[in-house]
């Protein structure tokens, strides 16, 4: 009787053992731009912030310099984070914005990167006053493979599998100035020995019918197949336009993502697609309030589809935390147990791993 009893507790243990690595390798922590909260995003200490911190997967938002260059950078201009103006005061477009395909790598290297800030009534403010202080210590632009080098570098003396998340930025932007940003970003990947579905890295974009054409062209191609995610923002709500679309006659026109969130929706993006990257407000309601909360049915749908679902962007700061959230840890509790998604884009990346820790679902 013992041993049979000891038999079925071992099965018990054994069979909550599993079930607790198929949750923890389901529920996936990404550090947006780095642990972007604590030092300036994208920058070489902030990855290695993230990594340290736990998380499972790094964001690299990359775009192509004048020298086809490909560097890690948010926007595909540099005047929001680095000194470009003041050093190159001559070097902007009509709209007055710098843009990094303007630029060498040579010369983005010899600008100072800084916290991001805004300018108002020709001042420099702070985004987030309470983050890293605006130009203290010296931080620099680097270029995707100088950042897969670390990683792969740190996965090697750790022991550890952190992957990569790659955003091509407005590949419609760098096809009008001639450039093929997403068959740059391929051929660097593929030379790193990123080529297939199991392998830790993940390609998103804004751009559906650039993704389109990587699933269906590119990635044959090149003989690969790594997976891919569908970033979605409102159509009409857009601060900056995302994506535009290039029309036969070279014209362009903002993209409609609104057929994505419609009935439907998720089966024609399970075509190309392994996961979808919302804005978080497309999964809770705004509408929602403290403990009524009201989920739309994108998750549910795109999970339907076998898509992984990754929101963005998760944020600790004073007046990030959505009002029907008590705090920060509610926010993570509503998206990962009661929305049910994969993983979540957060500048804080310690914060989500402690919290996925507390409740059994990260190692």
């Amino acid at each position: 009787m013992r041993t049979q009893v000891k038999a079925l507790l071992t099965g018990i243990l054994l069979v909550t053992s599993m079930a607790t690595a198929v949750q923890a390798a389901e529920k996936v922590v990404i550090a947006h731009r780095g642990a972007s909260g604590y030092l300036p995003e994208h920058t070489l200490p902030a990855k290695s912030m993230a990594y340290a911190m736990g998380a499972d997967y790094l964001e690299q938002d990359v775009v192509m310099t004048k020298d086809d260059k490909l560097i890690v950078l948010h926007d595909h201009y540099l005047d929001r984070v680095t000194d470009v103006a003041k050093k190159f005061p001559d070097r902007h477009r009509k709209d007055g914005r710098y843009y990094a395909l303007d630029f060498t790598l040579a010369e983005i290297q010899s600008l100072k990167f800084t916290e991001e800030f805004l300018v108002k009534d020709g001042v420099q403010q702070q985004k987030f006053p309470n983050r890293f202080p605006m130009w203290k210590s010296d931080f620099r632009i680097h270029t995707l493979q100088d950042e897969i080098e670390m990683i792969q570098g740190m996965n090697h003396s750790t022991g550890k599998n952190v992957g990569i998340y790659i955003e091509t930025k407005a590949p419609w932007f760098h096809k009008t100035e001639g450039k093929d940003i997403s068959k740059a970003v391929l051929e660097v990947l593929k030379s790193y020995g990123y080529t297939k579905k199991s392998d830790k890295v993940y390609l998103q974009s804004f751009d559906a019918p650039d993704l389109q054409r990587v699933k269906k062209e590119l990635l044959p191609a090149m003989n690969m197949d790594i997976k891919l995610v569908q970033l979605i923002t409102n159509t009409d709500d857009q601060k900056v336009i995302e994506t535009m679309e290039i029309h036969p006659d070279g014209s362009l026109t903002p993209y409609s993502y609104d057929w994505m969130l419609k009935p439907g929706g998720a089966a024609k993006l399970a075509k190309y697609a392994d996961g979808i990257g919302p804005w978080y407000p497309m999964i809770v309601k705004s509408t929602s309030t403290p403990g009524h909360i009201e989920l739309t049915t994108l998750a549910k749908e795109a999970k339907q589809q076998g898509l992984q679902v990754h929101p963005y962007t998760f944020r600790s700061d004073p007046g990030q935390v959505p009002p029907y959230a008590k705090d920060f840890n509610d926010m993570l509790k509503i998206f990962y147990i009661d929305a049910g998604v994969d993983g979540v884009f957060t500048d804080f990346p310690d914060k989500a791993v402690k919290f996925l820790q507390q409740h059994q679902l990260h190692q």
